[in-house]
């Protein structure tokens, strides 16, 4: 058995799952995108030349795995850009939370409870009376 890069591309395309991926790095990934590729453009010529129907049928096979190796790449990629940004001042608009605009637009917690020095002589001077009625 010759092992051309074909064979072996067409070999390696068993469903690929996202776990195993995760654990792989970036050039990994790159480099498995790329056979993936080579592979959907091969099965898509052996389509037209009227290829098996075993190789039609990889064809989605395929598809979904390159989805699924992009799907990891930007995945890992934006929880990279999480770690970075986070503590920081200032984050990137899709890295922030989304809400709706009126929340977003909205005082926070901090800003809510803050008090104006008359309010707050006020509930000095005057604070809440406490008694009790007697039956």
């Amino acid at each position: 058995m010759c092992w051309r890069p074909s064979l072996v591309a067409l070999l390696a395309s068993a469903k690929i799952k996202a776990r195993d991926l995760r654990g792989k790095k970036k050039e990994e990934l790159l480099k498995q995108l790329d056979d993936l590729k080579v592979e959907l453009s091969q099965l898509r010529v052996a389509k037209v030349t009227g290829g098996a129907a075993s190789k039609l049928s990889k064809i989605r096979v395929v598809r979904k795995s390159i989805a699924r190796v992009l799907t990891v790449i930007n995945q890992t990629q934006k929880e990279n850009l999480r770690k970075f940004y986070k503590g920081k001042k200032y984050k990137p608009l899709d890295l922030r939370p989304k809400k709706t605009r009126a929340m977003r637009r909205r005082l926070n917690k901090h800003e809510e409870n803050l008090k104006t020095k008359k309010q707050q002589r006020k509930e000095r001077l005057y604070p809440l009376r406490k008694y009790a009625v007697k039956a």
